[in-house]
């Protein structure tokens, strides 16, 4: 049995496929469902587990290069909100773009994890190092 790390078998399943360069995206519990990828929903109710949360937990088994997000994002959250962010992606490289050309890069990822988040555009695509 599993004691550490990521204990959740279907991400483990996902992020064990993620390679150099390869893509996977952390979404907010609003963001739309895209049938031409893995999506492993793991909201339970608003705000559990956050995107940070998701985050965090990953860091821990492999490195992330570069980091997208929404323009929108910091014009729509407050600072505190957009400090935890800028921690829990501390090192990575974080370009962001609108909204819509953000969305461009999802078809293309490994996959998907959703999460309760309700934090307006708190959606990262981030690609392994």
């Amino acid at each position: 049995m599993i004691k550490t790390g990521i204990l959740n078998p279907q991400i483990s399943s996902l992020i064990s496929r993620v390679r150099h360069t390869n893509t996977l995206v952390i979404a907010d519990r609003g963001f739309p469902f895209w049938p031409e990828i893995e999506t492993v929903d793991i909201s339970l109710v608003d705000d559990v587990p956050t995107v940070v949360e998701v985050l965090q937990a990953l860091r821990s088994n492999f490195v992330f290069g570069k980091a997208w997000m929404a323009r929108e994002f910091p014009k729509s959250n407050d600072a505190g909100t957009r400090s935890r962010f800028a921690a829990a992606l501390q090192g990575i490289a974080v370009k962001y773009e609108p909204h819509v050309q953000f969305k461009l890069r999802v078809p293309r990822a490994i996959g998907l994890i959703r999460t309760g988040d309700t934090i307006q555009y708190a959606n990262i695509v981030l690609e392994s190092a």
